[in-house]
């Protein structure tokens, strides 16, 4: 019973090594999914990658058939509810790994495939160009004239935009105008305010008659007594 307890020890503790190890792999083989311009053709550390990741889940489904044969040939039921459960978590989560490596494995195939035919595509626009210089010019004038209709459609917008805030200005005026008008149109309305401001303005004339009387009178003084 002792030895196969330090067995079944021993066995789990390889199956979680090598899933760790399993999850390092997939963190780096992941990468190359993500590629903007991946290779045409496998590089040789993603070959790697993709071989050291098949052969780690081999590893772990032969780990996890010893551990299902070590569990049946107990003779006690002691602890085998437990041993039980850590077998179907590590049979899980070896499911849910090969999963992911045909997920990343698809991935990277389909960003390849994108790439390659995109490649393709414009060797085959180039090509086409140098066999017929008439369509090429053809082209390049289309791609001028594209880029012309672009900056006018541009300068429409700059202009559009100028007109609408002349055309807000021209409003705030007429606002401001209307504005002014009622406020005198208002005040001429209110009892008694055309005769105050008539006796302001009367007040303003002589105050104003009075001062130019007394620079005037300064004035020949500073001429008498030269």
């Amino acid at each position: 019973m002792t030895s196969t307890g330090s067995g079944w020890a021993q066995l789990r503790q390889q199956a979680r090594s090598l899933e760790t190890q399993t999850e390092n792999l997939f963190h780096t083989y992941a990468q190359f999914s993500s590629l903007t311009k991946p290779p045409q053709t496998p590089t040789e550390e993603e070959l790697r990658l993709e071989s050291q990741l098949k052969d780690l889940l081999e590893r772990r489904e032969s780990l996890i058939s010893q551990l299902s044969r070590l569990l049946d040939s107990e003779a006690t039921l002691t602890s085998s509810a437990l041993k039980q459960n850590n077998l179907a978590r590590h049979r899980e989560v070896l499911a849910d790994h090969r999963r992911e490596l045909q997920r990343l494995t698809s991935a990277i195939a389909e960003s390849r495939d994108r790439a390659n035919l995109l490649s393709n595509v414009r060797s085959d626009i180039d090509a086409y160009r140098a066999s017929n210089p008439s369509a090429a010019e053809a082209d390049y004038m289309l791609e001028e004239r594209g880029r012309v209709e672009n900056s006018h459609n541009m300068m429409d917008g700059v202009l559009s935009q100028a007109y609408a805030i002349n055309e807000n200005f021209g409003l705030q005026r007429e606002t401001l105008t209307s504005i002014n008008r009622r406020i005198v149109g208002a005040a001429s309305q209110v009892p008694g305010m055309n005769y105050l401001m008539g006796k302001i303005g009367t007040k303003k004339r002589r105050d104003a008659i009075i001062l130019g009387c007394f620079i005037g009178f300064c004035f020949l003084m500073l001429v008498f007594f030269r």
